[in-house]
């Protein structure tokens, strides 16, 4: 996925929005990821993905296209019907991270 793809669809925050709210707010808990946009506080779909992004950052991970997100697909189109099947299926809030990346 690129840098302007959606993570959060509920609120349309992209993967650099939350980057950069991460790092310019360094941020001590995944929960505060939820302060950029409402990210995280629709449906649940992109909460353990604002969780490893969390992670990442704290790493020193840099969206830079090198390197992906773990968790993510390759494309945007796979993501939305990931979280479509999400969306229809009796599984909210119990995300599973292998529905994201097939």
């Amino acid at each position: 996925m690129g840098p302007d793809d959606k993570i959060c669809y509920c609120y349309h925050v992209s993967l650099r929005k939350l980057y950069h709210f991460a790092r310019r707010e360094r941020l001590q808990r995944p929960s505060q990821m939820s302060d950029c946009l409402g990210a995280g506080t629709g449906c649940g779909w992109c909460i353990p993905i604002l969780c490893k992004l969390h992670q990442r950052v704290a790493e020193g991970w840099q969206l830079d296209g090198s390197t992906p997100l773990e968790g993510l697909p390759e494309n945007a189109t796979d993501y939305a019907a990931a979280r479509q099947s999400y969306i229809k299926s009796d599984k909210k809030n119990t995300f599973d991270a292998d529905d994201a990346s097939s």
